[in-house]
């Protein structure tokens, strides 16, 4: 069975990290994936974290989706380095890591859609 990781940065601001956790939630619901949310920094679980719980459900291979928009030093530094240690921790389970949010064709009908409704408020 496949798992999979929604990875965020994390912040001190906490409705921050429950909105990461809230779309997780809502993947969750729609009954076709086993998900967990993980932050980088500053929010809970971590990419370890995270990975035990989905080991803990059955999951055999895990694919980690960056809820980041570009790729930066965290996408092509620290999170592979994470997932390496945490497939090691875990008798080496897969672990891949998909690109990040920029390029995806949704993304810009979601800024088409925040012009829309800023233009709508004005």
């Amino acid at each position: 069975m496949t798992g999979f990781i929604v990875f965020a940065h994390g912040s001190r601001i906490e409705s921050a990290n429950q909105a990461v956790r809230d779309v997780v939630s809502k993947m969750a619901t729609s009954g076709q994936h086993t998900v967990e949310a993980a932050f980088l920094e500053l929010g809970q679980p971590d990419l370890a974290g995270a990975t035990a719980l989905l080991i803990a459900r059955g999951v055999k291979r895990i694919v980690v989706i960056p809820y980041f928009l570009t790729l930066g030093t965290h996408m092509q530094r620290d999170l592979p380095r994470l997932a390496q240690d945490a497939s090691r921790a875990h008798g080496d389970i897969e672990i891949e890591i998909t690109s990040p949010l920029d390029g995806h064709p949704a993304l810009v009908q979601a800024l088409l859609d925040r012009a829309s409704q800023a233009l709508d408020t004005a």
